[in-house]
């Protein structure tokens, strides 16, 4: 991240999860924006753990939510400026600034914007840039949800002259203080989408009831491909 800094190059980077790789299979436009990345990193325990049966013994997870925290205490020492696009509501996103800013002294968040719920018209897309720009981050971390921040950013990535987008989905809300993050066995386990419905049922059950067998399936049938 660093490197693409200083060297005033364009990249996005994606913290992955089962949900984005579902979401790629069904949907060609995801599946280009997520070929499309300078980085997809795998978020999700049962994507390392894919990966390594796969025969990537080296594969480990890279949480967004941690990955974000790791960035922001670096930055707080370096003066790298961040912006912040996303968050449930404007609400939500003033109280993410907040809690960074008391966590990591120093964090220069050069702004910030909680989009609407809808795809934005020409208009307020140019406001986003302009206010993106116009803001002087390097960063510009991104949690509106997988794959809408993916596809967000695979467009907008040609019209912004920040070096860095970096998609990292629900970390805003953690980070935030609004929803609480699984223990770390669960993590491990790879029980955190249990955690997580339990906490958001009624937002969350039509996605893991779809995509996480169908992960299954579809992972047990490239692995059987790759052995024979």
């Amino acid at each position: 991240m660093d490197a693409t800094i200083a060297a005033d190059a364009r990249g996005w980077l994606t913290a992955a999860a089962v949900n984005l790789v579902m979401s790629a299979h069904d949907d060609p436009a995801t599946m280009q924006a997520v070929l499309g990345a300078t980085l997809a990193v795998p978020d999700g325990q049962p994507l390392v753990w894919a990966l390594r049966l796969l025969g990537h013994a080296r594969a480990t997870r890279v949480y967004g939510p941690d990955l974000m925290a790791h960035y922001c205490a670096h930055a707080a020492g370096t003066g790298t400026p961040i912006y912040l696009y996303g968050g449930r509501s404007a609400q939500a996103l003033e109280l993410l600034t907040k809690r960074l800013r008391e966590r990591f002294p120093g964090l220069q968040i050069a702004g910030g914007w909680s989009p609407p719920f809808r795809p934005l018209s020409v208009e307020e897309q140019a406001q986003a840039i302009e206010r993106i720009d116009g803001s002087g981050a390097k960063v510009v971390w991104v949690g509106t949800g997988q794959p809408k921040q993916e596809l967000w950013m695979h467009e907008m990535r040609p019209l912004l002259a920040a070096p860095l987008l970096v998609g990292v989905g629900a970390a805003f809300d953690f980070h935030a203080g609004i929803v609480s993050q699984a223990p770390g066995w669960m993590q491990r386990n790879g029980l955190e989408w249990l955690y997580r419905l339990t906490r958001e049922p009624k937002r969350l059950w039509r996605r893991y009831a779809s995509q996480n067998p169908r992960f299954v399936v579809g992972f047990a049938r490239q692995y059987l491909r790759e052995r024979r």
